[in-house]
Parts: C-alpha cells; sequence; structure tokens
C-alpha cells in the first residue's frame, strides 16, 4: 500500500453481490469511489547473448525516431510505468530477459523491428505491448515461470500483437484513449491516480479481439520454435497460470494478480490449440530447449510479492516498515495488498479497506469524520476513542444494502483510515472491527529491523531432502506446500531426485 495520497471521497455501493466473488467486487466498487493516491533493456534484431558489445550501438531511441508506432508508446509508457509500481531493477534477471527476447526478435516477423523490454514492479501475473515495440513483463510473471521457454512463450505471443499491429487496431476500435481521458477527468484529480487509472483503464477497454489473441498464439508459437525454444511452453504457462487461479481460489475477471488472464482468455480449447500448433516442430519433450538451468540462475533472489515500499503480508497480518504500523484481519480473511489501499475479503460478503492520508497533527478526528469524504455516515454513532495509545474516532455509516464501521486513526502526521463492509443487519460488523482496532499498532524497532523482503530462492535438492521438508522452509504462507507445488509446476504424484533444482520462498 501507497500512503503518499491526499484525501479523497468514500462512498457506498448501491448494487447488490452475492458470496465472496460480492464481498470483493464491493471492495471494487469502494475502490472506484474512494480515489486515493499509489529495467528497461534496449534491443535490436542483432542481439546475441554472447557477442561483446558493439563499439558504435544502434540506440532505440535513434533507430525508433520517426516511427508514429513508437511515438504512441512513448506516449504511454509513464502511465503503465506508475500503474505497475514502477521499474524492476536486479542486473542479473534484465540480462535473463534481454537474452530471451533477443533470441526471439532475431525469429520475429519483421526483424526490423526494435523492442524495449521492461520489467515491472508489481506482483501481479502480466505481460502485454504497446505500438512500436514497447514489451512490458512483472516480475510476478518471472516468479511463476520455471523455464526460459515460458517467459518466451509469453513475450512472442505480445511481440506478435506488434508485428501484427493489433495495438493499432485496437486502439481505432475502442477508442480506448478518449474514453478513458474522460473518466478520468470526470472522477480523478490526482495527477498520479489519473495516471494510473487510465493506464489500466486503457488495457481494460482496449481487449484484444478473439481472432487477435489467436492469431498472436500461432505466430508466437512458430516464433518460439524458430528460435530454438520448447514449442510446449505456451500450452505449459497457461496451464501453470491456471493452477495459480485456482490455488488463490478468485475469479481470474475480478483479481488484478492475474491480469494475464483477465486480457488473455485460458480456455481449455486455446490450450489444446496451442499444443496442436506446437506439434509442426516434433513431439512434446523431444524438440526445442527449455533454458531451466539458465532462467533459475537469472531469477535467483528475485523479489518476490509485497514491494518494502507497500508493506508486507505475512498471513492475517499487514506490516509496514516503513510507516512503523501493522494490524490483523480476522482468521479466514485473504489480503491484497493494492497500490492505492490494502484489501481483504472475507466470509460472508465481509470486506475490509485499509488506506492513510496525509493530514494536520490539530485537526479534531470526529470533525474529520464528518467533513463529507463518507457517504452514508449516521452523526449521531461519531465518537472519539484510543486504539493503542493511539488517537481515534469511529462512526457507522449505511447504503441500502451495507453496513459499514469507519475507524480512523491519527500517528503524527498520518491518519490511517479502515473501513469495514458488511450486508445489512450482519452480525460480523462489530467483531470484523474490533479485531482490526485492537490489532493496530506501532511496530517495535526490533519488528521493523527483523522484516525482510521475500524473494525467489533457487535450493539444490539433497539426499534426505522432499517436498515437506523444502515446503517447511517456504515464508509467508500458511499454505507451504501448496505454494511449493505451485510455483515449481509439480502435478500430483510428483517426486523429487537429489541435485534437482527448485524455487522457494524465503526471506
Amino acid at each position: 500500500m501507497d500512503t503518499s495520497g491526499t484525501d479523497r471521497v468514500m462512498g457506498a455501493s448501491r448494487r447488490g453481490w452475492q458470496g465472496r466473488r460480492g464481498a470483493r467486487a464491493m471492495l471494487t466498487l469502494l475502490a472506484a469511489a474512494t480515489i486515493l493516491s499509489g529495467c528497461q533493456t534496449i534491443l535490436d534484431q542483432s542481439y546475441q547473448a554472447d557477442v561483446k558489445p558493439s563499439a558504435s550501438p544502434q540506440i532505440v531511441d535513434e533507430v525508433q525516431k520517426n516511427d508514429p508506432r513508437a511515438q504512441m508508446g512513448a506516449r504511454e509508457h509513464p502511465r503503465i510505468v506508475a500503474s505497475y509500481g514502477g521499474e524492476y531493477h536486479d542486473a542479473k534477471t534484465e540480462r535473463l530477459v534481454a537474452r530471451i527476447t533477443g533470441a526471439l526478435t532475431a525469429v520475429s516477423e519483421n526483424p526490423n523491428q526494435s523492442y524495449r523490454i521492461t520489467i515491472l514492479n508489481s506482483p501481479a501475473i502480466n505481460a502485454f505491448a504497446l505500438p512500436g515495440g514497447y514489451l512490458y513483463v512483472t516480475r510476478g510473471l518471472l516468479a511463476l515461470a520455471n523455464d526460459a521457454a515460458e517467459v518466451a512463450a509469453v513475450l512472442s505471443h505480445e511481440m506478435a500483437h506488434v508485428t501484427a499491429n493489433h495495438g493499432i487496431e485496437r486502439q481505432k476500435r475502442e477508442e480506448a484513449e478518449v474514453i478513458a481521458s474522460r473518466v478520468v477527468a470526470e472522477v480523478l484529480s490526482s495527477d498520479l491516480a489519473g495516471k494510473q487509472a487510465l493506464a489500466r483503464g486503457k488495457l481494460r477497454l482496449a481487449a484484444f479481439s478473439r481472432q487477435q489473441e489467436l492469431q498472436a498464439d500461432v505466430i508466437g508459437v512458430r516464433m518460439l520454435g524458430e528460435a530454438g525454444y520448447d514449442p510446449y511452453a505456451a500450452a505449459r504457462f497457461l496451464d501453470s497460470m491456471a493452477a495459480y487461479a485456482r490455488y488463490s481460489s478468485v475469479d481470474p475477471e475480478t483479481d488484478q494478480s492475474l491480469d494475464f488472464l483477465s486480457s488473455h482468455p485460458n480456455a481449455p480449447q486455446r490450450v489444446e490449440l496451442a499444443r496442436q500448433h506446437a506439434r509442426a516442430f516434433g513431439q512434446e519433450g523431444t524438440v526445442g530447449d527449455r533454458g531451466r538451468d539458465y532462467y533459475l540462475t537469472g531469477i535467483d533472489g528475485l523479489l518476490y510479492g509485497d514491494s518494502p515500499d507497500e508493506g508486507y503480508v505475512r498471513n492475517d497480518t499487514f506490516l509496514h516498515a516503513g510507516l512503523g504500523i501493522r494490524f490483523d484481519v480476522p482468521e479466514g480473511f485473504r489480503i491484497d495488498n493494492k497500490v492505492e489501499a490494502v484489501l481483504a475479503t472475507g466470509p460472508d460478503e465481509t470486506a475490509i479497506r485499509f488506506d492513510g492520508v496525509e493530514a494536520d497533527e490539530a485537526q479534531d478526528l470526529k470533525n474529520y469524520l464528518t467533513s463529507g469524504w463518507v457517504a452514508g455516515l449516521l452523526p449521531e454513532t461519531v465518537r472519539d476513542t484510543t486504539v493503542n495509545g493511539l488517537s481515534a474516532a469511529t462512526a457507522r455509516a449505511t447504503a441500502e444494502r451495507w453496513d459499514f464501521d469507519v475507524t480512523v486513526v491519527r500517528d503524527g502526521k498520518k491518519i490511517f483510515r479502515f473501513l469495514t463492509a458488511v450486508p445489512k443487519g450482519s452480525t460480523s460488523l462489530q467483531s470484523t472491527a474490533d479485531t482490526l482496532r485492537n490489532s493496530f499498532r506501532r511496530m517495535t524497532p526490533q519488528e521493523i529491523t527483523q522484516l525482510k523482503p521475500l524473494r525467489v530462492r533457487v535450493v539444490t535438492v539433497g539426499s534426505v531432502d522432499n517436498m515437506t521438508t523444502l515446503a517447511a522452509r517456504m515464508m509467508g504462507t500458511d499454505r507451504k506446500l501448496d505454494l511449493f507445488k505451485l510455483i515449481n509446476a509439480l502435478p500430483a504424484g510428483a517426486t523429487l531426485s537429489a541435485g534437482q533444482r527448485v524455487k522457494i520462498i524465503s526471506e
């Protein structure tokens, strides 16, 4: 969660939703109503991993300076980067992704097309392209992939959209820029929030057509095979993303951590079509290089999950060393740490939103609650209180199907805000809000020092190791074995062999 923003408007939903998906949809609407502020590697077609740098290299900016498509991508690039947490910089990982992209560029349908590949500092699983050769892949996708061929499958698909000019066709068809710009102008006042919404809105509104996706699949698999990669990697990685969706137990259409599945439908028929295209190169398991060993070396140490700037989720607890605060959600809730806020969903359509804003230290918290940023506030419920020694105020609000508890806590020049939403008449509102209030506190200096980011660590299976012993070393989850199997793409009944390299998540 990025709490660098300014105070906005918090409103209540007027639509009805069903079940756990309803709680997530409720948070999506609250996020829209509560408006808050939250590796570029240069390649050309001559790239080869073992070639020494040129004494007079071609610069992509120079190559693309007269290309209107590149100018279009350049305009959108800052907005894309802002909406995905900035760029992720790690020399080893950047070299890995450059190596993969360079191999694909050499067999591209347009070998004169230059590419800029940016690793986005986001745990979301996504990759996409803009006109002019702007390619993007998130570190979340790199963490899920198990070999170079799988990442090549994703990038070749996106490169196919570029070479087929799908981005131009998409923009003309949807007029996304006009639509999204109007939405931003009417709803958002924050420049940063506007950039984020515009970027996400354009990706959502300007989806590729089914025909374009299938065309990119065909081109992408062909590029995989011709570049010497395992052509079956496309189908294999689609299966991995589907497994991630099942592990997360969420709807891919509503969860931004599954951006790639949201914009790239994962129908079983499409997976089978990818396998059919791959058979043109030979039988599965007999053709192409997976590039597993050098891939694992390239992502060893990759930041996993939340960025330190946005705090950490550890099971049922959110911790933010920079802000020096922590709190717990009730058992059975799932926390999603977004750039704009921390969101959590639980049983019986219960939803939580947490964020922070800058405020004058002298501002009265009761007056702040009644200043108009909460729609449906019940003035008679506003009262002062304390939360673990910190000044606080609480109130209730209501709107058609929903009841809300609103709690604000002051810590220096920050006001932290909890919004708990339940279906009208639910008995869980008080207990959920109490859990948040009772657990919210400042972190101790020792806790702050000990809090470290999680990373992908590549380890070698020892002679006495098995899945259970290795999974026990996983951190940041209470489903250690499930996550271990997922990130290593281990099917049911799989076994490990001594000397095998696998991924674990640890500090």
